[in-house]
């Protein structure tokens, strides 16, 4: 491996006012970083760190060897990008603030609500209407659970899982995700009017969906998973699971952009629960200012997953909903575009509260330090 630098935040303001100086706003969101470390790995390993402020950070990236220069001035010009809106349709979604993808799973066997919403349709139309009645941004519509151990799904049967779904969402106007692995299934989806491609295979799984996503026009998430074919979740090895997973994602956008899609329809998911141990995700979760350097926007999910759980004394799915509120606000602090959720009322109200406290036209921040 050769030498790489990367510029992860690790002092965040919630206001361009700050104890520590100048302060940058992170991939055009409402948090702000003022001090940074710059971190060189060589090898696999970390050789290197540096603390470096906002207002230090040209002369620091000036004095760098120009093979680390150009990839730090990237990263640095990333870090502070302001991304375009989310044509969804008529809908537009916008990421200077956070949003909510509120999650339906037309499944028998998703980990929090499989078999709820599988066999009748109005049930499942009545839960997406309540969501988007509550503030949901995107409604994600899957038909094939991706818990670990899970027996994968016919695409006939995927198809006639969400197809349906889609078409109820599109006449409600829905901005619409749909999470698949499959081909055949982006591209129904998109005729019957869904909008983006939330695959947890980042475009992996079959070699068509590369073609097929670059050709469709449409937004795309790509996640990170250690695993393939059918176990996403096995294979997994780090020497450092936070700059490992970084350098995946950079490299599968890459690859993405190399195939034809745009690198402005390009959303970054880190893979919370896919293939890592319950330290690994805290690990990961705690380095997601570091994830704007890629130039992507970012989408959290972590919703009721096994981490809450763990740390709740083993608390089961359908009873995680402070601890997910509380993962969704820790990835609001962090900059985080979209939160993937299942129990939306109650997240879009922490945002809109967490909002808030950021807004300068609510709050007087000349009060803080200068």
């Amino acid at each position: 491996m050769t030498r790489k630098l990367y510029i992860r935040p690790i002092v965040l303001a919630d206001s361009p006012q700050s104890e520590e100086g100048e302060a940058v706003r992170l991939g055009g969101a409402m948090v702000w970083a003022s001090r940074f470390a710059l971190i060189l790995r060589e090898g696999g390993k970390v050789i290197a760190r540096e603390r470096v402020s906002a207002s230090q950070m040209s002369a620091a990236l000036a004095a760098l060897p120009a093979d680390l220069g150009a990839m730090a001035e990237t990263q640095w010009a990333n870090l502070r990008k302001v991304h375009a809106p989310i044509q969804c349709g008529a809908r537009t979604i916008r990421l200077e603030q956070p949003q909510v993808m509120g999650i339906l799973n037309m499944t028998p066997d998703s980990f929090s609500d499989g078999g709820r919403f599988l066999d009748n349709l109005e049930v499942a139309a009545a839960h997406a209407s309540a969501m988007l009645e509550a503030g949901a941004a995107i409604v994600d519509l899957g038909g094939e659970s991706t818990r670990p151990g899970a027996a994968a799904v016919w695409e006939g049967d995927e198809l006639k899982r969400v197809v349906p779904m889609v078409e109820r969402l599109a006449a409600m106007g829905a901005a619409i995700s749909v999470d698949t692995r499959r081909p055949a299934v982006m591209e129904a989806t998109l005729t019957a009017g869904a909008h983006i491609i939330n695959d947890v295979s980042a475009l992996r799984y079959d070699p068509r969906s590369l073609q097929l996503a670059a050709e469709s026009g449409a937004p795309v998430v790509l996640m990170h998973a250690p695993g393939k074919a059918d176990d996403l979740h096995s294979g997994a090895e780090f020497d450092d699971v936070v700059l490992d997973v970084f350098d995946w994602l950079e490299a599968r956008r890459d690859a993405c952009v190399a195939a034809g899609i745009p690198a402005d329809r390009i959303i970054i998911d880190p893979g919370f629960g896919f293939g890592l141990t319950l330290g690994q995700n805290l690990t990961l979760f705690n380095a997601l200012p570091l994830f704007h350097a890629l130039g992507q926007p970012l989408l959290v999910g972590v919703s009721r997953k096994r981490m809450v759980g763990a740390l709740s004394n083993e608390a089961p799915a359908h009873q995680r909903l402070g601890g997910s509120v509380a993962l969704a606000v820790k990835a609001m602090d962090a900059g985080a575009h979209i939160l993937r959720v299942h129990d939306v009322p109650e997240t879009v109200q922490a945002a809109r509260v967490w909002r808030g406290l950021r807004d300068a036209a609510l709050t007087d921040f000349s009060q803080l330090p200068q």
